[in-house]
């Protein structure tokens, strides 16, 4: 059940966003940035609001993968998986992950600091294989590097 202060800051998110044509992603992002996901009942709260259908909220939230439904850590870490990383790599980066974090993929780590994904694309090929911890990506990913980099948020 949402509190009646998280109402206002729902209603003050969505009036920033008033003026857009379609301002539901804009929106969702910003809700999750406070709160790290997206709960359903903040899901249904912003239909009701927007006078959109339950079902269009939920397929844009669930249809993103920066876009969570369900708690996650503080620092979540994506492993590309597409083609250029999967030839590169991915594989055993995911493989890393696992072992440093002590999770397996869609975990979050029991001191809630990491969950472990992996999406279709980060879109940085060049610099395969890749992942993103929240929004900054790293690239030309080794088992050394990536403790360097889990390191930094440790």
């Amino acid at each position: 059940m949402i509190e009646l202060a998280v109402y206002k800051e729902i209603d003050e998110v969505m009036e920033k966003y008033r003026e857009e044509k379609t301002p539901l992603l804009s929106i969702l992002q910003e809700i999750q940035k406070k709160w790290r996901y997206l709960p359903g009942d903040v899901l249904e709260y912003v239909s009701q609001k927007l006078d959109i259908p339950s079902s269009t909220v939920w397929g844009v939230a669930t249809f993103y993968s920066f876009l969570e439904t369900k708690p996650v850590g503080e620092y979540v870490v994506r492993v590309c998986r597409s083609a250029p990383c999967h030839v590169n790599g991915s594989l055993d980066v995911l493989k890393t992950l696992q072992k440093e974090l002590g999770v397996k993929e869609g975990e979050t780590s029991r001191d809630g600091k990491f969950t472990l994904e992996t999406t279709s694309c980060l879109g940085v090929c060049g610099v395969a294989p890749a992942m993103m911890v929240n929004d900054v990506t790293y690239g030309n990913l080794s088992e050394d590097r990536i403790r360097e980099i889990l390191a930094l948020y440790r």
